[in-house]
Formats: structure tokens, C-alpha cells, sequence
């Protein structure tokens, strides 16, 4: 009798991610006409091989944290949990899911069935190019998304519902937009590298 393959993808944190080198905000509400602010904080290590765990959280009051676990296919990985590349692909088309249906309860928009399929494709020369001496080179090629809703409303206003949804999805605006980012490498409990958006003028 073959053993079950033990596959994960997350559960519960008793604790949250854990910070040494920078310290994480507490929540505030916003006063109008300010939006809210907020952090999601992720703390993760390696394991055997390409596993990995890492615990996630949002810093607003009510969110648990939750242990994640990733790992990639053979031979590099055992094909333990999901990819890095399917969090990733999947937080996109979730945050957009909840922006519409957080809107169209808002607007009191009537919907009997919302789907969502998407396409990111990317590229990399991981695997088959180092060989030949070349440097380890990946991108992102496109995103494509297919919002698939069934409604008696006209088509004007489920129009404006993925209008409003685009423009409030976090997610797609980090797609969209150039936003700051930083590097820092920490070697040996020192600061070897610290490279950012602002002194590289990307």
C-alpha cells in the first residue's frame, strides 16, 4: 500500500511573523478624507531542498496570522505545497474577487454568479541556461483577467462594478504602477547590500 503524499498549504499561526530588522506599525483607523494604511508583515525561512514556511499577517485588528508552506516540483523541490508563483498569481485574482464583491453589496448590485479566470504568464532561463554561464534571469510577460459575471442589472452598471474594483484592488494597482521598493541583504549580522527604487532611479 503506497503512503499518502502529505501536501500543505497553510493553517493558523499561534504566533505572528517575527521581525528583526525592521518594526512593524500597529493599525490605525484614518479620519475622513484619509484612507486606512496598512501592512501585511511575512516572516519566512528555508528548509529542505526548495521548502519553505513563512507566517503572514495583517496588521488590522481581526486577521489571524497564518503559517504558509511552499515548496517547487522535482527534481529541485518534492512537491510539497504550493509554488511561490501560485500565491502569488492567486492573491491577485482574490484581492480583485474581493473588491467586487465587497462593491457590489455596497451598491446593492444584483449578481448571480461571479467568476474569475486568469493568465499570468512569465519566463525564466532557471534550469537550462545557467549551464551555458548565464546569470539566472526571470520576468513577468502579462497578466490577463476574465471577470465572467451572470446579472439582471444592465450592463451599464456591472461595467462601473469591475471599474470600481480595478481601481480599488490593491493588488492591480502594484501591477500597474511603479511603486518604491528596497533590498537589503544582511550577511553575517551585516548590512551587505542596500538597493531601492529611489537610489537606482527605477
Amino acid at each position: 500500500m503506497s503512503e499518502e503524499k502529505l501536501y500543505r498549504v497553510g493553517e493558523l499561526s499561534p504566533e505572528p511573523p517575527t521581525q528583526t530588522q525592521y518594526e512593524s506599525k500597529k493599525f490605525k483607523k484614518a479620519k475622513h478624507p484619509e484612507p486606512y494604511r496598512f501592512e501585511v508583515n511575512l516572516s519566512a525561512e528555508a528548509g529542505n531542498m526548495q521548502s519553505k514556511t513563512g507566517v503572514v499577517s495583517v496588521n488590522i485588528p481581526g486577521f489571524s496570522p497564518v503559517k504558509l508552506y511552499c515548496d517547487e516540483q522535482p527534481p529541485v523541490g518534492q512537491d510539497t505545497a504550493p509554488p511561490p508563483l501560485a500565491f502569488f498569481s492567486a492573491g491577485i485574482g482574490f484581492c480583485l474577487m474581493t473588491h467586487l464583491t465587497d462593491i457590489l453589496t455596497a451598491r446593492k448590485i444584483q449578481v448571480d454568479s461571479l467568476k474569475l479566470e486568469q493568465r499570468i504568464i512569465f519566463a525564466t532561463n532557471l534550469g537550462h541556461m545557467r549551464e551555458h554561464g548565464y546569470m539566472t534571469d526571470g520576468r513577468c510577460d502579462m497578466v490577463e483577467t476574465h471577470v465572467i459575471i451572470e446579472s439582471p442589472e444592465p450592463e451599464e452598471n456591472i461595467q462601473n462594478l469591475l471599474n470600481e474594483a480595478e481601481n480599488g484592488c490593491m493588488a492591480h494597482y502594484a501591477l500597474r504602477n511603479p511603486i518604491p521598493w528596497s533590498t537589503r541583504l544582511v550577511y553575517n549580522g551585516k548590512e551587505a547590500i542596500n538597493r531601492s527604487s529611489e537610489n537606482l532611479g527605477a
